[in-house]
């Protein structure tokens, strides 16, 4: 048990105090973003709803550099809706779950043709925008426009869960953490209170090993007092993730051109390229069968080791091909040449390549060349 909570401390109903000391710490421990503006002020709308897409399962470290270079590229919605799809998707290259970035892409073109190119404000509103859900709808209202909305994301889901010692476990328990969490926005500073709360579930309430003897809310914390802070949130246990395989086919040609295939617009990485591979399966497909569905014919090196990627829902496992081809080479039909095309393999970083398909081609490239 906590030492804090060995001392029983007096416990006090979480209410405007607990409002009011966090909105305190926020003021002089608060995190420094580039999409956030100082305490009291409102932040554009279009800054906000970038860097919450952006963060949707990914950390704030790995989002920076993007989000600057989005501000760059695309500083205004009216920019990103005239961009295309493709330098969109390019520049998204690396942050995973792609069909962010086609949403981001839609939703600035809505913004600009149904709504003036003006966000609207109410949070009703947002959420029939592409890509925005509960969460974000919340976020962008309050951040940005001073609307009484809780957003509760996972940071928020904690603290919420640890204050008020809900022991529901999640997702099953997620309606309740909204209800509580929403009865805690105050009238004023709404944006402030929502960002106070990610920040103290980021640096301080954290998954493990919570620094409760310097939280500001530890007197209103129900968790704190019954020791089991670091339980919560409780969760559901996990189904363990399936495991999907298939054949992966690097083909080098001669002039140092390598060859990419454009994935369907719907569905898992949507729109992006590829290095052309049969079907992701469960069942292994037997080598011989695998070479049959080559896009190109030429003699394939089976490249040692296996190329591992875990998805959300699932684990993939590919064994990967390689090849040298001469610069004239047919592509078969089965590869459908028409969502094929040739890049240099010094070219590749300007293109929209999924961090799994980088992963293998460099597996290709680096056994090749040892």
């Amino acid at each position: 048990m906590s030492s804090v909570a060995q001392k029983q401390l007096p416990l006090r109903p979480a209410g405007p105090a607990t409002v009011e000391r966090l909105l305190d710490w926020y003021d002089t421990e608060r995190r420094e973003l580039p999409w956030r503006r100082a305490p009291g002020k409102r932040a554009k709308a279009y800054n906000v709803w970038l860097s919450e897409i952006m963060l949707q399962q990914t950390t704030v470290k790995a989002v920076i550099p993007y989000y600057k270079d989005f501000l760059r590229r695309w500083p205004t919605v009216g920019k990103l809706a005239k961009a295309d799809l493709d330098e969109v998707l390019a520049a998204w290259a690396g942050l995973g779950y792609y069909s962010r970035a086609r949403n981001l892409h839609a939703c600035a073109r809505m913004i600009v043709d149904e709504y003036g190119g003006q966000f609207p404000r109410a949070e009703r509103e947002l959420r029939k925008l592409p890509g925005i859900g509960p969460y974000t709808s919340a976020a962008i209202a309050a951040i940005a426009f001073g609307e009484k909305a809780a957003p509760v994301d996972g940071n928020i889901e904690r603290v919420v869960s640890r204050l008020f010692a809900l022991q529901l476990p999640l997702p099953a328990g997620k309606p309740e953490i909204k209800r509580y969490a929403s009865s805690l926005v105050p009238a004023d500073r709404p944006g402030d209170f929502a960002q106070a709360m990610m920040d103290l579930g980021a640096t301080v309430c954290t998954p493990k090993s919570p620094s409760c003897l310097t939280c500001p809310l530890q007197i209103d914390c129900h968790a704190l007092a019954k020791g089991i802070a670091a339980e919560l949130p409780r969760k559901a246990p996990k189904a363990e993730r399936p495991v999907r395989r298939a054949h992966a086919f690097v083909a080098l040609r001669e002039d140092g051109d390598i060859l990419l295939r454009r994935r369907p617009t719907a569905g898992l990485l949507g729109g992006m390229l590829e290095v052309p591979s049969t079907d992701w399966v469960a069942a292994n497909l037997a080598k011989a069968k695998a070479l049959r569905e080559a896009p190109v014919t030429s003699d394939w090196w089976k490249v040692p080791g296996t190329v591992v990627h875990t998805f959300t829902h699932f684990r993939l496992e590919m064994q990967v091909y390689f090849a040298v081809v001469p610069t004239d080479a047919s592509l078969q039909l089965w590869a459908e040449p028409e969502r094929c095309k040739w890049v240099n393999r010094r070219k590749l970083h300007g293109e929209a390549l999924p961090s799994v398909m980088k992963k293998i081609i460099n597996h290709a490239l680096t056994r090749h060349e040892d």
